[in-house]
């Protein structure tokens, strides 16, 4: 199958690659062209616009940093919509907000085309692994026809309803996310002043009902001092006030969420947005180096 793919950062790299093993032909394009190069040299073909990423493809799988982004290589100048678009389907994996969703829907429908939003969870890792976690919203016939795409890179995939109901179902996981982040790292630094061994704590731990996916993935990558960025802080913090803005409009009050932004806040204006969101915490082991053990 012809397949269009707009976006090769960390993720999205590997969901090319995944695409390419799979044998189909795979159209890129992204904003720094030599984020993509090693890409074109594995078997993708380069495009120097969304349109002509669109022009060559029958399905278009966008996966960007902000919504502002989407808007972009959608309704920017040479964007997906200035071409011609029937029997097409739009498929966004960026983590954007659920009101755009439902707007590149209406547009594609105009067009003759279809669209799914499909925001993924499973960070770096999962990417590699061919083992995100997809939530989509739209139409059940269209999920269906592009499912089997989707299992190339993913392996819990589920259909939450219409437009936008993937882009609230990856709210609702940034909102468990925020939770497991804060308290992932207070546990480490209170274990570390309690003079604990860490490995021994976190092994515990994940055996007991304090297990979960940022105890056993990043608090590993904090002892190695491995600060890459599976998920950037920066996209972190986005996707927070996205929750937080449509919480208010539901009149929903969600104070440990607004706590945790305050925290990756902080983060960042001590210049980490672009670390992994492991990087937390560094807000109390300067520089993310761990305290010297007392004898």
């Amino acid at each position: 199958m012809k397949i269009g793919f707009i976006g090769t950062g960390v993720m999205g790299s590997a969901i090319v690659r995944h695409l390419l093993k799979a044998g189909h032909e795979v159209t890129v394009y992204n904003r720094t062209k030599a984020k993509a190069e090693t890409l074109v040299k594995e078997g993708a073909v380069w495009a120097d616009t969304p349109k002509l990423v669109a022009d060559n493809s029958q399905v278009i799988f966008s996966m960007v940093g902000y919504p502002s982004d989407v808007e972009e290589i959608y309704y920017g100048n040479n964007g997906i919509f200035t071409t011609e678009l029937a029997k097409k389907i739009l498929v966004d994996l960026t983590t954007s907000t659920p009101t755009l969703a439902e707007k590149i829907a209406e547009t594609a429908e105009k067009k003759g085309a279809k669209a799914l939003d499909a925001p993924v969870s499973g960070g770096d890792l999962g990417a590699k692994n061919g083992t995100l976690t997809i939530m989509v919203g739209g139409e059940e016939a269209v999920y269906d026809q592009v499912l089997p795409l989707l299992h190339e890179f993913g392996t819990t995939i589920t259909l939450h309803g219409s437009a936008g109901k993937g882009q609230h179902t990856k709210m609702a996981n940034q909102l468990m996310i925020a939770g497991t982040m804060t308290g992932m790292t207070e546990m480490l630094v209170y274990a570390q002043k309690a003079n604990l061994d860490l490995e021994k704590v976190i092994a515990t731990l994940s055996g007991g009902s304090a297990a979960n996916w940022s105890l056993s993935n990043y608090a590993p990558r904090i002892l190695k001092e491995d600060y890459t960025p599976g998920f950037f802080v920066k996209h972190f913090i986005k996707d927070l006030k996205i929750a937080l803005d449509e919480a208010e409009k539901q009149s929903l009050q969600l104070p440990a969420t607004k706590e945790a932004l305050k925290l990756y806040e902080q983060l960042a204006d001590k210049g980490f947005e672009n670390d992994g969101t492991q990087a937390l915490i560094k807000l109390w082991w300067p520089d993310g180096k761990l305290p010297e053990k007392k004898s």
